[in-house]
């Protein structure tokens, strides 16, 4: 099971990345994400960050693969 999540999350952050939807920063000790130019994420660590930024992208509707970007 998590490696089928873990795979899935990654498909998720190369397509947003092809698509140059998806941008990080690491800033005072903090990976900061955005998707679809909002900012969805600050953690300690790069993976959790992306992991969170995925989370709160879904909830707000953003980094849809099948959707256009607004």
């Amino acid at each position: 099971m998590a490696n089928a999540e873990d795979a899935s999350l990654w498909r998720w952050f190369s397509c947003l990345l092809e698509e140059r939807r998806i941008r990080w920063r690491f800033h005072f000790g903090s990976w900061f994400v955005s998707v679809d130019r909002v900012q969805v994420a600050a953690e300690r660590t790069f993976d959790r960050a992306v992991r969170q930024a995925r989370v709160v992208a879904r909830e707000r509707g953003l980094g849809l693969l099948e959707a256009v970007p607004k």
